[in-house]
């Protein structure tokens, strides 16, 4: 068996505190759409805890299949799917047939908006649209500035090396996505702090 496993140190850190508000945002039952998931870390540790529920990984990255699928193989579990290539920037993400075969009742994603280009951030909240049924969550996690300002020191220096890797990445303005989400009908539900700097972010589609 060929091991393929990436490693994201920040996964230990955070996924006890993200685990703790996915079992109160999420509805009990159904199908959840991880976009963005990364190594794999996090959907074979959130999968066993979160049953019933299915948990379905996605990435754009092959690298990053390849390794959700070599975490899989070291950590099955029942409710955990295979991994699809889903790229939020492409205006039909959505209608991929692996999602079209599911009910989609929530969304997660975790650590990607401040890492990826705002567009990224646009094609999520309306594919969240075109997906999740009414009473449906989107879950995202990560660093945000609050009312223009970032809310630690930290995130300063966070958000430079950010831009400094790309242009078009950096933390975001929370209030820029919540209006972004507002668009799409999906209302927000919840802003709760986290370790580390950073926020949970709940957002329910409205009727």
């Amino acid at each position: 068996m060929q091991d393929n496993r990436q490693y994201a140190p920040a996964t230990l850190r955070n996924r006890d505190a993200i685990l703790e508000v996915l079992l109160e945002v999420l509805p009990p039952t159904g199908t959840v759409l991880e976009i963005s998931s990364g190594t794999g870390e996090h959907s074979v540790f959130f999968a066993p805890h979160l049953e019933p529920r299915i948990w379905i990984p996605s990435d754009p990255n092959p690298i990053a299949i390849a390794s959700i699928t070599s975490w899989q193989q070291y950590y099955p579990s029942d409710n955990l799917a295979l991994p699809i290539a889903i790229d939020v920037t492409e205006a039909n993400w959505s209608s991929h047939p692996s999602i079209q075969k599911q009910a989609i009742q929530a969304i997660v994603n975790i650590n990607m908006i401040h890492i990826s280009p705002w567009a990224a951030c646009l094609g999520l909240m309306a594919g969240a649209k075109s997906i999740l049924p009414v009473g449906g969550i989107l879950y995202l996690y990560g660093a945000f500035k609050q009312n223009g300002e970032h809310t630690a020191s930290g995130n300063v220096e966070f958000d430079a090396s950010l831009r400094d890797q790309n242009p078009e990445w950096g933390i975001r303005d929370l209030e820029q996505v919540i209006a972004v989400a507002a668009a799409q009908n999906l209302t927000l539900k919840e802003i709760k702090p986290m370790p580390a700097n950073n926020l949970s972010i709940t957002f329910k589609v409205a009727v």
